[in-house]
């Protein structure tokens, strides 16, 4: 179960909000194992004199990064092996190239992985793998 941050620029939140969310979820189900449905996604928007970032570290020096970057943070569950992290950020920067038309360059995806004990999903409680099953 992925908890996505979505970094994106306040004048792009309305106009993009629900084709990014779209693209991510479907990315998700097709390129990262993660059932239909399990969605947890948090946009922060942000005003272009708050975000500062390299506009050309290691991405096209041609074109580089505009005020448009954004900037996905996931943190998941189980580890995706290497072929999976690459199948899901070219299918996530493929989707988003199409839906919104973002310059593939100003998409950044940074994925953290973590144990079961590290996730309390409500209740106080410490997240198990038997929940899965009693689900």
């Amino acid at each position: 179960m992925p908890v996505s941050r979505i970094a994106i620029s306040e004048h792009r939140i309305e106009q993009w909000r629900e084709a990014i969310s779209t693209a991510l979820q479907d990315a998700f189900e097709t390129s990262f194992s993660v059932p239909h449905g399990d969605c947890f996604q948090f946009f922060d928007s942000y005003h272009r004199h708050t975000r500062i970032f390299d506009q050309h570290y290691l991405c096209s020096a041609q074109t580089g990064r505009s005020d448009d970057f954004l900037l996905f943070h996931i943190t998941a569950g189980k580890a995706r092996s290497l072929a999976q992290k690459q199948a899901f950020y070219a299918d996530l920067n493929a989707r988003l190239v199409k839906a919104i038309g973002i310059n593939p360059a100003d998409v950044m995806i940074v994925v953290n992985f973590s144990d079961p004990e590290d996730w309390s999903f409500g209740n106080g409680k410490v997240f198990s793998l038997a929940d899965i099953s009693s689900r």
